[in-house]
């Protein structure tokens, strides 16, 4: 009598990244209106300045240094991310636990100064149509940085939780998606916004 072989097990059922793609989808939308935004602040500062008056109002001053220093802590961000997504993917969590805390520490540092730009800018948005795109477009990054600060948070919990391994770490992977579409946003912004004025 042949003695029979078992076959051997099935491999785990791979569970469908859906967070992933609609964190993609939601990072793209997002991005899009962003770009619409600048669009039409470059298109009025282009208009202003073809009719030869100047862009900035006299008393909006947009400084350098805080921008900058926000687009270096929003780039030592992205390391980060990564590093989580590394280490969550690795099954490493005291180093995904540091490296989620330490994103979030430069997403609160990117508000705060954020806000102290604000006030250092002296914009009018009654008497000023400059300011109010300026308005807009900052504030709705700074709600961007929210939301994915809100959404790092959340799958920090869920990674505490035990909620991630190796072969399902979905949840980070979103998460830094939307993470580093904002970090994009921000450098657009910082670009076209900040550094040409």
């Amino acid at each position: 009598m042949a003695a029979t072989r078992a076959l051997p097990p099935a491999p785990p059922v791979q569970r469908p990244r859906v967070l992933v793609v609609g964190s993609a989808f939601a990072s793209a939308a997002a991005v899009m209106v962003f770009v619409a935004l600048i669009g039409v602040y470059l298109s009025q500062r282009a208009d202003t300045l073809l009719a030869g008056e100047a862009w900035l109002p006299q008393g909006l001053d947009i400084p350098l240094q805080q921008p900058t220093t926000m687009l270096f802590t929003l780039a030592m961000s992205v390391v980060t991310m990564q590093w989580a997504v590394s280490a969550v993917s690795n099954d490493d969590r005291i180093n995904s636990y540091i490296a989620l805390g330490t994103t979030l520490l430069f997403g609160v540092a990117t508000v705060v100064m954020t806000t102290y730009l604000w006030s250092l800018m002296g914009a009018d948005v009654s008497a000023d149509p400059q300011a109010v795109l300026i308005y807009a477009i900052t504030g709705g990054h700074v709600v961007m940085l929210v939301v994915a600060m809100a959404f790092v948070a959340l799958m920090a919990f869920r990674a505490l939780a035990g909620g991630f391994s190796a072969r399902q770490h979905d949840g980070v992977t979103a998460a830094a998606i939307f993470w580093y579409a904002m970090v994009a946003v921000y450098a657009l912004i910082w670009i076209s916004i900040y550094v040409t004025k």
